[in-house]
């Protein structure tokens, strides 16, 4: 397996990692803490998280061109918690699973797809679409860490050298 297939991989099974820990820190939220506009992009952790639930439908739609995506960037799809939970695990496991399957061919290829915004079509290189996908996820799990820690939950470990850590003792075991 080359470098940038395990580095793929490597990032699936990080991404879902970290969103388990982030639900868990979440969890502890009473629903007006969870549903409170605090001025983010996405207005709460509520809204930053169905973000990031629909933005990864929507780069699973365009790399595999199956499952539902929805046409807007601020689409609510999951009403509660409990419900974006386990939403979020399935979408979890639909990306683990997708980017288990990819191989140095896949990675080398292109996607073409439009923006939720406008109409145009773009051709792009699916590595860099999954790099921009990661860090993008990466980013917005940072602004609802930033939500969580101004509303008083515990602070919670998301960063990518702890999953590694993490990986090489259960390896190691």
């Amino acid at each position: 397996m080359s470098g940038l297939v395990a580095h793929y991989r490597m990032l699936g099974h990080y991404n879902a990692w970290a969103n388990s820990r982030l639900y868990d820190a979440a969890a502890g939220l009473d629903e007006a803490q969870y549903k409170a506009d605090r001025g983010a992009f996405f207005k709460s952790v509520h809204g930053t998280l169905n973000h990031l639930l629909a933005t990864d439908r929507i780069w699973m739609k365009r790399f595999t061109g199956e499952g539902d995506a929805p046409d807007r960037l601020d689409a609510i799809l999951c009403e509660t918690f409990e419900a974006l939970r386990a939403a979020r695990q399935a979408e979890d496991a639909r990306i683990v699973a997708y980017i288990e399957g990819l191989d140095e061919a896949r990675i080398a290829g292109t996607i073409s797809y439009r923006r939720v915004s406008s109409p145009e079509e773009f051709v792009q290189e699916l590595a860099p679409a999954l790099a921009h996908w990661f860090n993008h996820q990466t980013h917005h799990r940072g602004q609802t860490h930033a939500l969580l820690t101004g509303l008083g939950q515990r602070s919670v470990e998301l960063d990518l050298l702890f999953f590694q850590r993490e990986q090489a003792k259960s390896a190691a075991a």
